[in-house]
Protein backbone atom coordinates (compact mmCIF):
# COMPACT_ATOMS: atom_id res chain seq x y z
CA UNK A 1 0.00 0.00 0.00
CA UNK A 2 2.55 2.77 1.27
CA UNK A 3 5.21 2.03 -0.84
CA UNK A 4 3.20 2.53 -4.23
CA UNK A 5 1.64 5.79 -3.44
CA UNK A 6 5.12 7.82 -3.26
CA UNK A 7 5.31 10.60 -5.51
CA UNK A 8 7.49 10.20 -8.28
CA UNK A 9 8.82 14.01 -6.92
CA UNK A 10 10.21 12.41 -3.62
CA UNK A 11 13.54 12.84 -4.07
CA UNK A 12 12.86 16.92 -3.74
CA UNK A 13 14.55 18.39 -1.13
CA UNK A 14 11.32 19.19 0.82
CA UNK A 15 8.12 18.27 1.52
CA UNK A 16 6.95 21.69 1.04
CA UNK A 17 8.23 21.76 -2.71
CA UNK A 18 6.88 18.59 -3.54
CA UNK A 19 3.79 19.74 -2.49
CA UNK A 20 4.05 22.79 -4.42
CA UNK A 21 4.84 20.52 -7.30
CA UNK A 22 2.28 17.85 -6.94
CA UNK A 23 -0.65 20.08 -5.68
CA UNK A 24 -3.87 20.55 -8.08
CA UNK A 25 -4.64 24.07 -9.55
CA UNK A 26 -8.32 23.49 -10.34
CA UNK A 27 -11.29 24.83 -8.23
CA UNK A 28 -13.92 22.54 -6.72
CA UNK A 29 -16.78 23.62 -8.70
CA UNK A 30 -18.45 20.33 -9.49
CA UNK A 31 -18.02 19.45 -13.29
CA UNK A 32 -20.47 16.48 -14.74
CA UNK A 33 -19.41 16.78 -18.47
CA UNK A 34 -17.88 13.40 -19.15
CA UNK A 35 -15.80 14.76 -21.70
CA UNK A 36 -13.74 16.05 -18.84
CA UNK A 37 -10.53 13.58 -18.60
CA UNK A 38 -10.08 11.33 -15.45
CA UNK A 39 -7.60 13.37 -14.19
CA UNK A 40 -9.20 16.43 -14.01
CA UNK A 41 -11.74 14.71 -12.00
CA UNK A 42 -9.65 13.23 -9.59
CA UNK A 43 -8.13 16.44 -8.90
CA UNK A 44 -11.56 18.22 -9.13
CA UNK A 45 -12.66 15.48 -6.05
CA UNK A 46 -9.69 15.85 -4.20
CA UNK A 47 -10.66 19.77 -3.58
CA UNK A 48 -14.45 18.68 -3.11
CA UNK A 49 -12.97 15.70 -0.73
CA UNK A 50 -10.65 18.73 1.10
CA UNK A 51 -14.11 20.59 2.04
CA UNK A 52 -15.73 17.57 3.28
CA UNK A 53 -13.76 16.97 5.69
CA UNK A 54 -13.15 20.29 7.19
CA UNK A 55 -16.86 19.89 7.33
CA UNK A 56 -16.17 16.82 8.96
CA UNK A 57 -13.89 18.12 11.69
CA UNK A 58 -15.44 20.69 13.00
CA UNK A 59 -18.20 18.29 13.69
CA UNK A 60 -16.02 15.56 15.28
CA UNK A 61 -15.63 15.57 19.48
CA UNK A 62 -11.79 16.33 20.17
CA UNK A 63 -11.41 12.33 21.00
CA UNK A 64 -13.56 10.60 18.73
CA UNK A 65 -13.24 9.01 15.09
CA UNK A 66 -16.04 9.26 12.39
CA UNK A 67 -17.41 5.94 11.02
CA UNK A 68 -20.79 7.09 8.91
CA UNK A 69 -23.38 9.75 8.86
CA UNK A 70 -27.17 9.32 8.91
CA UNK A 71 -28.50 12.33 6.72
CA UNK A 72 -32.27 11.24 7.69
CA UNK A 73 -31.49 12.24 11.41
CA UNK A 74 -28.51 14.40 10.30
CA UNK A 75 -26.28 12.43 12.69
CA UNK A 76 -22.67 11.68 12.99
CA UNK A 77 -21.90 7.98 13.86
CA UNK A 78 -18.63 7.84 16.37
CA UNK A 79 -15.84 5.49 17.47
CA UNK A 80 -13.41 6.00 20.09
CA UNK A 81 -10.07 4.82 19.12
CA UNK A 82 -9.87 1.53 19.46
CA UNK A 83 -12.37 0.60 16.79
CA UNK A 84 -11.28 -0.80 13.83
CA UNK A 85 -12.08 2.11 11.68
CA UNK A 86 -9.97 4.70 13.66
CA UNK A 87 -6.67 5.21 11.45
CA UNK A 88 -8.60 6.00 8.11
CA UNK A 89 -9.63 9.51 8.77
CA UNK A 90 -6.02 10.39 9.25
CA UNK A 91 -4.96 8.42 6.58
CA UNK A 92 -7.51 9.81 4.36
CA UNK A 93 -6.10 13.24 5.77
CA UNK A 94 -2.87 12.55 4.94
CA UNK A 95 -3.30 11.80 1.62
CA UNK A 96 -4.79 14.94 1.23
CA UNK A 97 -2.53 17.00 2.31
CA UNK A 98 -0.13 15.14 -0.09
CA UNK A 99 -2.13 15.94 -2.84
CA UNK A 100 -3.12 19.27 -2.28
CA UNK A 101 -0.60 21.36 0.40
CA UNK A 102 -3.45 22.15 2.55
CA UNK A 103 -1.84 22.72 6.09
CA UNK A 104 -5.43 21.86 8.04
CA UNK A 105 -4.93 18.53 6.68
CA UNK A 106 -1.75 18.05 8.21
CA UNK A 107 -2.88 19.55 11.47
CA UNK A 108 -6.27 18.20 12.08
CA UNK A 109 -4.05 14.72 11.04
CA UNK A 110 -1.61 15.05 13.69
CA UNK A 111 -4.48 16.10 15.99
CA UNK A 112 -6.56 13.05 15.90
CA UNK A 113 -3.22 10.65 15.57
CA UNK A 114 -2.58 11.68 19.34
CA UNK A 115 -5.54 10.01 20.62
CA UNK A 116 -4.83 7.32 18.19
CA UNK A 117 -1.75 6.46 19.58
CA UNK A 118 -2.00 4.27 22.49
CA UNK A 119 -3.50 1.66 20.76
CA UNK A 120 -0.15 0.63 19.72
CA UNK A 121 -0.62 -1.60 22.73
CA UNK A 122 -3.81 -3.22 22.37
CA UNK A 123 -3.39 -6.57 22.05
CA UNK A 124 -7.23 -7.18 21.81
CA UNK A 125 -7.79 -6.45 17.90
CA UNK A 126 -6.10 -8.24 15.15
CA UNK A 127 -6.71 -4.63 13.01
CA UNK A 128 -3.81 -2.47 13.93
CA UNK A 129 -2.88 -2.88 10.37
CA UNK A 130 -6.03 -0.54 9.31
CA UNK A 131 -5.91 1.45 12.34
CA UNK A 132 -2.07 1.99 12.51
CA UNK A 133 -0.10 1.45 9.66
CA UNK A 134 -2.63 3.61 7.43
CA UNK A 135 -2.36 6.35 9.51
CA UNK A 136 1.27 6.01 11.83
CA UNK A 137 2.76 4.28 8.22
CA UNK A 138 1.54 7.00 5.81
CA UNK A 139 3.10 9.49 7.94
CA UNK A 140 6.61 7.87 8.38
CA UNK A 141 6.71 7.58 4.74
CA UNK A 142 6.22 11.08 4.61
CA UNK A 143 8.67 11.85 7.42
CA UNK A 144 10.49 9.04 8.78
CA UNK A 145 11.42 9.91 12.33
CA UNK A 146 11.77 7.26 14.95
CA UNK A 147 9.34 8.39 16.91
CA UNK A 148 6.57 7.38 14.42
CA UNK A 149 8.66 4.46 13.78
CA UNK A 150 8.34 3.34 17.11
CA UNK A 151 4.87 3.50 17.68
CA UNK A 152 4.70 1.35 14.19
CA UNK A 153 6.94 -1.61 15.57
CA UNK A 154 5.28 -1.65 19.29
CA UNK A 155 1.82 -1.87 16.77
CA UNK A 156 3.62 -5.19 15.15
CA UNK A 157 4.49 -6.40 18.21
CA UNK A 158 1.20 -6.29 19.60
CA UNK A 159 -0.33 -7.80 16.46
CA UNK A 160 2.05 -10.37 16.49
CA UNK A 161 0.60 -11.77 19.85
CA UNK A 162 -3.02 -12.84 18.11
CA UNK A 163 -0.56 -15.34 15.88
CA UNK A 164 -1.08 -19.04 17.31
CA UNK A 165 1.67 -21.62 15.28
CA UNK A 166 -0.60 -24.38 15.81
CA UNK A 167 -3.68 -23.06 13.54
CA UNK A 168 -1.18 -20.90 11.10
CA UNK A 169 -3.08 -17.54 11.41
CA UNK A 170 -3.49 -14.16 13.12
CA UNK A 171 -6.70 -14.91 15.28
CA UNK A 172 -9.44 -11.76 14.19
CA UNK A 173 -12.24 -12.03 16.80
CA UNK A 174 -11.74 -13.10 20.33
CA UNK A 175 -14.42 -15.72 21.49
CA UNK A 176 -16.12 -16.51 24.84
CA UNK A 177 -16.97 -20.17 23.40
CA UNK A 178 -13.38 -20.99 22.55
CA UNK A 179 -13.62 -20.22 18.96
CA UNK A 180 -10.43 -19.38 17.03
CA UNK A 181 -12.23 -17.18 14.71
CA UNK A 182 -10.21 -15.82 11.28
CA UNK A 183 -11.86 -13.67 8.56
CA UNK A 184 -10.81 -12.91 5.16
CA UNK A 185 -10.03 -9.02 6.26
CA UNK A 186 -7.33 -10.09 8.62
CA UNK A 187 -5.16 -10.44 4.93
CA UNK A 188 -5.25 -6.05 5.01
CA UNK A 189 -2.96 -6.17 8.32
CA UNK A 190 -0.16 -8.24 7.28
CA UNK A 191 1.61 -4.86 5.45
CA UNK A 192 2.25 -3.55 8.95
CA UNK A 193 4.46 -7.29 9.95
CA UNK A 194 5.88 -6.63 6.70
CA UNK A 195 7.35 -3.29 7.35
CA UNK A 196 8.39 -4.33 10.81
CA UNK A 197 10.78 -6.77 9.33
CA UNK A 198 11.94 -4.68 6.68
CA UNK A 199 13.05 -1.64 9.72
CA UNK A 200 14.15 -4.00 11.99
CA UNK A 201 15.96 -7.11 9.85
CA UNK A 202 14.02 -9.33 12.32
CA UNK A 203 12.66 -12.17 9.64
CA UNK A 204 9.56 -13.00 12.63
CA UNK A 205 7.37 -10.63 11.73
CA UNK A 206 7.57 -11.51 7.86
CA UNK A 207 7.12 -15.13 8.89
CA UNK A 208 4.03 -14.43 10.64
CA UNK A 209 2.44 -12.62 7.81
CA UNK A 210 3.54 -15.60 5.23
CA UNK A 211 2.08 -18.39 7.44
CA UNK A 212 -1.13 -16.46 7.93
CA UNK A 213 -1.40 -15.28 4.18
CA UNK A 214 -0.90 -19.69 3.30
CA UNK A 215 -3.21 -20.55 6.09
CA UNK A 216 -5.70 -18.48 4.43
CA UNK A 217 -5.18 -19.41 0.43
CA UNK A 218 -5.18 -22.47 1.71
CA UNK A 219 -8.49 -22.73 3.65
CA UNK A 220 -10.37 -19.27 3.05
CA UNK A 221 -11.26 -19.93 -0.95
CA UNK A 222 -13.48 -22.29 -2.90
CA UNK A 223 -12.66 -23.68 -5.91
CA UNK A 224 -14.16 -20.55 -8.56
CA UNK A 225 -11.71 -18.56 -6.30
CA UNK A 226 -14.41 -17.00 -4.04
CA UNK A 227 -13.66 -16.36 -0.69
CA UNK A 228 -15.77 -17.46 2.90
CA UNK A 229 -15.52 -14.54 5.29
CA UNK A 230 -15.12 -15.94 8.61
CA UNK A 231 -13.17 -19.50 9.37
CA UNK A 232 -13.55 -21.03 12.67
CA UNK A 233 -10.63 -23.12 13.43
CA UNK A 234 -9.68 -25.80 15.98
CA UNK A 235 -6.79 -23.86 18.27
CA UNK A 236 -5.33 -27.35 19.73
CA UNK A 237 -5.47 -29.32 16.42
CA UNK A 238 -5.39 -26.37 13.54
CA UNK A 239 -8.01 -28.03 11.84
CA UNK A 240 -11.07 -26.61 10.41
CA UNK A 241 -13.90 -26.75 11.83
CA UNK A 242 -16.44 -24.23 10.80
CA UNK A 243 -16.74 -21.89 7.19
CA UNK A 244 -18.99 -19.02 7.26
CA UNK A 245 -20.44 -15.80 7.06
CA UNK A 246 -20.58 -12.49 9.02
CA UNK A 247 -21.38 -9.59 6.88
CA UNK A 248 -22.42 -11.25 3.87
CA UNK A 249 -25.84 -13.11 1.88
CA UNK A 250 -25.04 -16.56 3.32
CA UNK A 251 -22.18 -18.68 4.24
CA UNK A 252 -21.55 -19.81 0.93
CA UNK A 253 -21.80 -16.62 -0.95
CA UNK A 254 -19.46 -14.11 -1.93
CA UNK A 255 -19.79 -11.48 -0.09
CA UNK A 256 -18.27 -8.61 -2.39
CA UNK A 257 -16.02 -6.39 0.40
CA UNK A 258 -14.65 -9.60 1.49
CA UNK A 259 -13.50 -10.46 -2.18
CA UNK A 260 -12.25 -6.64 -2.37
CA UNK A 261 -9.92 -7.44 0.59
CA UNK A 262 -8.55 -10.43 -0.17
CA UNK A 263 -7.91 -8.97 -3.76
CA UNK A 264 -5.90 -5.98 -2.01
CA UNK A 265 -4.53 -8.25 0.70
CA UNK A 266 -2.77 -10.79 -1.54
CA UNK A 267 -1.91 -7.82 -3.89
CA UNK A 268 0.03 -6.24 -1.11
CA UNK A 269 1.46 -9.35 -0.17
CA UNK A 270 2.98 -10.19 -3.32
CA UNK A 271 4.73 -6.51 -3.30
CA UNK A 272 6.47 -6.97 0.15
CA UNK A 273 7.35 -10.71 -0.79
CA UNK A 274 7.61 -10.94 -4.64
CA UNK A 275 6.20 -14.61 -4.15
CA UNK A 276 4.37 -15.36 -7.41
CA UNK A 277 2.07 -17.61 -5.29
CA UNK A 278 0.74 -14.50 -3.75
CA UNK A 279 0.67 -12.95 -7.22
CA UNK A 280 -1.39 -15.74 -8.66
CA UNK A 281 -3.97 -15.77 -5.80
CA UNK A 282 -4.86 -12.41 -6.42
CA UNK A 283 -5.18 -12.95 -10.21
CA UNK A 284 -7.58 -15.54 -9.34
CA UNK A 285 -9.48 -13.40 -7.35
CA UNK A 286 -9.56 -10.70 -9.77
CA UNK A 287 -11.00 -13.24 -12.50
CA UNK A 288 -13.64 -14.17 -10.13
CA UNK A 289 -14.48 -11.10 -9.34
CA UNK A 290 -14.34 -9.78 -13.09
CA UNK A 291 -15.78 -12.83 -14.58
CA UNK A 292 -18.85 -12.90 -12.00
CA UNK A 293 -22.08 -12.29 -13.88
CA UNK A 294 -23.52 -10.35 -11.24
CA UNK A 295 -21.06 -7.56 -11.43
CA UNK A 296 -22.97 -4.56 -13.10
CA UNK A 297 -21.02 -2.78 -16.24
CA UNK A 298 -20.25 0.52 -13.72
CA UNK A 299 -17.99 -1.61 -11.72
CA UNK A 300 -19.97 -0.99 -8.56
CA UNK A 301 -20.45 -4.55 -6.86
CA UNK A 302 -23.74 -5.53 -5.33
CA UNK A 303 -23.45 -5.86 -1.58
CA UNK A 304 -23.37 -9.43 -1.90
CA UNK A 305 -22.56 -11.69 -5.33
CA UNK A 306 -25.60 -13.88 -4.67
CA UNK A 307 -27.99 -11.54 -3.08
CA UNK A 308 -31.17 -12.78 -3.73
CA UNK A 309 -32.41 -9.62 -4.98
CA UNK A 310 -30.01 -8.37 -8.01
CA UNK A 311 -30.63 -6.70 -9.73
CA UNK A 312 -32.55 -4.38 -6.86
CA UNK A 313 -29.90 -5.23 -3.93
CA UNK A 314 -27.55 -2.83 -2.96
CA UNK A 315 -24.59 -1.22 -3.97
CA UNK A 316 -21.59 -1.18 -1.96
CA UNK A 317 -18.88 2.09 -2.71
CA UNK A 318 -16.95 1.12 -0.58
CA UNK A 319 -16.19 -2.43 -1.67
CA UNK A 320 -16.12 -1.19 -5.31
CA UNK A 321 -13.20 1.91 -4.07
CA UNK A 322 -11.34 -1.04 -2.30
CA UNK A 323 -10.98 -2.82 -5.93
CA UNK A 324 -10.30 0.07 -7.55
CA UNK A 325 -7.13 0.41 -5.56
CA UNK A 326 -6.22 -3.01 -6.05
CA UNK A 327 -6.74 -3.28 -9.78
CA UNK A 328 -4.70 -0.13 -10.09
CA UNK A 329 -1.45 -1.72 -8.04
CA UNK A 330 -1.92 -5.59 -9.46
CA UNK A 331 -1.81 -3.93 -12.94
CA UNK A 332 1.83 -3.10 -12.54
CA UNK A 333 2.40 -6.64 -11.75
CA UNK A 334 1.28 -8.35 -14.84
CA UNK A 335 1.59 -7.10 -18.61
CA UNK A 336 -0.28 -6.71 -21.78
CA UNK A 337 -4.37 -7.51 -22.03
CA UNK A 338 -4.36 -8.47 -18.61
CA UNK A 339 -3.21 -4.81 -17.30
CA UNK A 340 -5.03 -2.92 -19.68
CA UNK A 341 -8.20 -5.01 -18.00
CA UNK A 342 -7.11 -3.88 -14.40
CA UNK A 343 -7.01 -0.54 -15.08
CA UNK A 344 -9.68 -0.11 -17.50
CA UNK A 345 -11.76 -1.43 -14.52
CA UNK A 346 -10.40 1.00 -12.08
CA UNK A 347 -10.99 4.01 -14.36
CA UNK A 348 -14.42 2.72 -14.75
CA UNK A 349 -14.99 2.41 -10.96
CA UNK A 350 -13.71 5.72 -10.26
CA UNK A 351 -15.73 8.03 -13.36
CA UNK A 352 -18.79 6.08 -11.14
CA UNK A 353 -17.63 6.69 -8.26
CA UNK A 354 -17.49 10.74 -9.09
CA UNK A 355 -21.03 11.13 -10.75
CA UNK A 356 -23.26 12.77 -8.69
CA UNK A 357 -25.37 8.79 -7.84
CA UNK A 358 -21.98 8.24 -5.40
CA UNK A 359 -19.54 11.74 -5.07
CA UNK A 360 -21.40 14.08 -2.42
CA UNK A 361 -22.25 17.35 -2.97
CA UNK A 362 -19.99 19.89 -1.33
CA UNK A 363 -21.47 20.59 2.41
CA UNK A 364 -23.68 17.17 2.42
CA UNK A 365 -23.20 14.04 3.80
CA UNK A 366 -22.13 14.87 7.02
CA UNK A 367 -18.59 15.98 5.91
CA UNK A 368 -17.94 12.37 3.72
CA UNK A 369 -16.61 12.19 0.49
CA UNK A 370 -18.68 9.09 -0.65
CA UNK A 371 -22.49 7.84 -0.58
CA UNK A 372 -23.79 4.83 -0.64
CA UNK A 373 -22.06 1.99 1.05
CA UNK A 374 -23.06 -0.78 3.31
CA UNK A 375 -21.75 -2.14 6.61
CA UNK A 376 -23.37 -4.97 7.57
CA UNK A 377 -27.32 -6.28 6.78
CA UNK A 378 -27.38 -8.83 7.96
CA UNK A 379 -27.72 -6.73 11.70
CA UNK A 380 -29.08 -3.86 9.70
CA UNK A 381 -26.33 -1.95 10.95
CA UNK A 382 -24.45 1.07 8.24
CA UNK A 383 -26.56 0.03 5.72
CA UNK A 384 -26.97 2.74 2.69
CA UNK A 385 -24.35 5.49 4.36
CA UNK A 386 -21.03 7.17 3.92
CA UNK A 387 -18.43 5.31 5.42
CA UNK A 388 -14.97 6.08 6.64
CA UNK A 389 -12.69 3.62 4.91
CA UNK A 390 -14.76 4.36 1.39
CA UNK A 391 -13.56 7.65 1.39
CA UNK A 392 -10.27 6.28 2.34
CA UNK A 393 -9.83 3.68 -0.47
CA UNK A 394 -11.32 6.01 -2.57
CA UNK A 395 -9.16 8.58 -2.35
CA UNK A 396 -5.90 6.24 -2.30
CA UNK A 397 -7.65 4.60 -6.06
CA UNK A 398 -7.55 8.48 -6.89
CA UNK A 399 -3.41 9.46 -5.83
CA UNK A 400 -2.90 5.99 -7.22
CA UNK A 401 -3.80 6.78 -10.48
CA UNK A 402 -2.48 10.01 -10.34
CA UNK A 403 0.94 8.47 -10.05
CA UNK A 404 0.68 6.15 -12.76
CA UNK A 405 -0.24 8.81 -15.27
Amino acid sequence: MHPFRLCSLVALVSLSLLLVSCGPTRTQDRVDDPEIGLLDTIERNMEIAVTQYKLLRDSLPADRFPKTYYADRNELETSGSGWWVSGFYPGTLLMLYQETGDEEMLAEAKRIMQVLEKEKNNTSTHDLGFMMYDSFGELYEMNPDEETKQILLKSAESLATRFEPTVGAIKSWDSDQGDYLVIIDNMMNLELLYWASRETGDPKYAEIANTHANTTMANHFRPDNSSYHVLNYNKDTGAVQEKKTAQGYADDSAWSRGQAWGLYGYTATYRDTKDEKYLEQARKIADFILSNPNLPEDRIPYWDYDAPDIPNAMRDASAAAIMASAFLELSEYVEGDEANRYVTTAETILRTLSGDDYLAETGTNGGFLLKHSVGHIPQNSEVDVPLTYADFYFVEAMQRYKQMH
